[in-house]
């Protein structure tokens, strides 16, 4: 199947997806676009200059335009981060951006699946799904999926298994006030603790998890890497990319992504992450994996998080 999809955002964000596109099958045309014109045809130059061990593959610096039948459109848009900024310290200037880019873009592409990944993801979600004028199945906040990523990776780390054999998940913001519901997280069909316990009985060299820990693992590491290295974008990237995937495939998955709540869990009117159903009709609603009313409560604690600063938003 060949796809056309368009990024909006030739930062290290938007080019590392793009050159992580550019050697997917399912890639066959990708449209990069940003202000500086300069910067997004170096990126494309670079892109396509190592392109001739694939199949053929069209890579071009344009303009909104030229995103006309797009199957995918990724905004990436927006201020970085900077070290020991917050997400939500970033929201209106890039609810401005958001404002900017959205009339143009969906003219040009009404019938594209978009994907929101520049930060404060949930609120730029919710910003585009309000202005946008598109219906809600067709616009997918990047939301928690790469926090679930980190997760997986801190669990495979701790318990020396593949992370193909983990099923745990980050609910809420992608942010501070995300949670791990650990009433539904499990290695290979156990509950993490009785697995703890399988393996302690097979004479594995384990200790027991520390789940506040691994929670604030996944809370600061991207922090973390911000202070390393400047900013992160291997991993959104690939974790966008794999979206793209799950997008276009023959059907639908189940992923942390940000979409509307319309009152699922008690909360409604914000977007945030909880297990969806994603695949070729876009979202096509919420998989209600049941919590416990600690894990409830979490949820709607982050939801509230997020109104309070959409309220103080000119949207």
């Amino acid at each position: 199947m060949s796809s056309k999809i368009t990024i909006i955002g030739a930062g290290s964000v938007g080019a590392t997806i793009a050159y992580k596109l550019s050697y997917e099958d399912f890639a066959s045309e990708i449209v990069m676009i940003d202000i500086n014109k300069e910067k997004v045809e170096g990126e494309v130059m670079d892109i396509e200059q190592g392109t001739c061990f694939r199949s053929p593959i069209s890579i071009i610096a344009g303009d909104y335009e030229d995103a006309k039948g797009s199957d995918i459109v990724i905004i990436t848009s927006g201020i970085a981060r900077k070290p020991g900024q917050t997400r939500i310290e970033l929201a209106q200037t890039n609810v401005n951006i958001i404002k900017s880019i959205t009339p143009e873009i969906v003219k040009a592409a009404p019938d594209a699946k978009y994907i929101i990944v520049s930060n404060p993801v949930d609120v730029l979600t919710y910003v585009f799904t309000k202005i946008s004028g598109l219906p809600e199945n067709q616009i997918i906040g990047s939301g928690t999926l790469l926090d679930t990523a980190r997760l997986r990776y801190g669990l495979s780390r701790h318990f020396n298994v593949a992370q193909k054999n983990i099923h745990a998940y980050v609910y809420g913001e992608h942010g501070d006030s995300s949670f791990v519901p650990w009433s539904g997280a499990n290695i290979a069909s156990m509950p993490i603790d009785d697995y703890y316990k399988a393996m302690k009985d097979l004479g594995a060299d384990l200790t027991e998890l520390d789940k506040p820990a691994m929670e604030e693992y996944v809370h600061k590491s991207g922090g973390q890497v911000i202070a390393k290295k400047g900013a992160t974008f291997y991993a959104v990237a690939v974790s966008v990319v794999e979206l793209c995937n799950l997008v276009l495939a023959a059907s639908d998955s189940v992923a942390t992504v940000s979409s509307m709540m319309h009152g699922e869990y008690g909360v409604d009117d914000v977007c945030l992450s909880v297990l969806s159903l994603v695949g070729p009709n876009g979202v096509q609603g919420k998989v209600p994996m049941h919590l416990t009313d600690e894990e409830v409560e979490r949820l709607q604690a982050s939801a509230n998080k997020l109104k309070e600063v959409i309220a103080q938003l000119d949207i």
